[in-house]
């Protein structure tokens, strides 16, 4: 499939932040280039509901360094009929094939944050996360919600000590983070069907099985704008034509998105990925 780079909305994720056209001859209204191109392909499986598929160019404000640059390259893919247990073996194998064998192993969050932290993250209360946070991670006078202790106890203790563990899945993520997936009951309490890929401690993948309710979907909007609102951060229109398509009903399904830069570092053994585009952003 082919989908467009500058969309009507953009994402209400308070963690990304789009890039935005504002002035132009045939624009009436501000466009959004995508920060992926999930939206679109999402309205495209609600029509055809078929497995599809796409090697697209997204964007995304304010990150750029050794692992990011605002321009980039996504391979997404849709499978209808798989939970995400399914397709992470089938992000897993089209890794190894890119990449040679190496081990494979999954982990639930809640799992890894009880072996490096001895902390249930989806039980524990914010007091206790925020000192864990404060006690691994210098984070002077940062204030934050729940979420922002979980993401800096998995990016500076948990990220690291997977450097050396080959291919690792982690999923089934808090409900709070949860986005664009499923949310079920496991063990008592609520979890996000999400799944993170992580190959030699470096992210690669992100993927969901897909929330299918339009209602519970313009909900999770309407708190992502809340918490932009709280943030200082601007607003962003919601994606009507995504939830109208919802609402047209999207077929049972789960979905990914794999950085084709990150994986060609991977490849090389590169340690930036500056190495291995043509054009990095400061010289674009």
């Amino acid at each position: 499939m082919e989908t467009p780079l500058l969309g009507g909305a953009g994402v209400t994720d308070v963690a990304i932040e789009p890039l935005v056209v504002e002035r132009g001859a045939s624009l009436r209204a501000p466009r959004y280039l995508q920060t992926s191109p999930e939206y679109a392909m999402k309205r495209l499986l609600a029509r055809d509901r078929q497995p599809i598929y796409q090697l697209a160019r997204a964007f995304r404000d304010g990150e750029a360094g050794s692992r990011h640059n605002p321009e980039f390259t996504l391979l997404e893919w849709y499978r209808p009929g798989f939970d995400h247990h399914q397709l992470m073996a089938e992000v897993a194998d089209l890794v190894q094939h890119c990449l040679g064998q190496r081990p494979v192993q999954r982990f639930s969050y809640r799992e890894l944050f009880r072996e490096y932290l001895q902390v249930d993250p989806l039980r524990a209360d914010v007091g206790a996360l925020e000192g864990l946070a404060r006690e691994h991670v210098d984070t002077g006078a940062m204030a934050g919600d729940r979420d922002l202790w979980l993401d800096l106890l998995m990016s500076h203790v948990i990220e690291p000590q997977l450097a050396g563990a080959g291919m690792v899945f982690v999923y089934d993520y808090p409900a709070s983070q949860a986005a664009l997936a499923r949310i079920v009951e496991a063990d008592g309490i609520e979890v996000g069907q999400r799944f993170e890929l992580y190959v030699d401690g470096l992210e690669l993948a992100n993927g969901y099985c897909e929330l299918l309710d339009a209602a519970e979907q313009r909900r999770r909007f309407g708190l992502d704008n809340a918490r932009r609102r709280e943030h200082g951060q601007p607003e962003h229109p919601l994606d009507e034509r995504l939830l109208a398509a919802l609402e047209h009903g999207l077929p049972p399904c789960s979905g990914v998105a794999l950085g084709v830069d990150r994986l060609l570092m991977l490849a090389t053994g590169g340690d930036d990925i500056r190495k291995v585009l043509a054009f990095d952003w400061q010289r674009a």
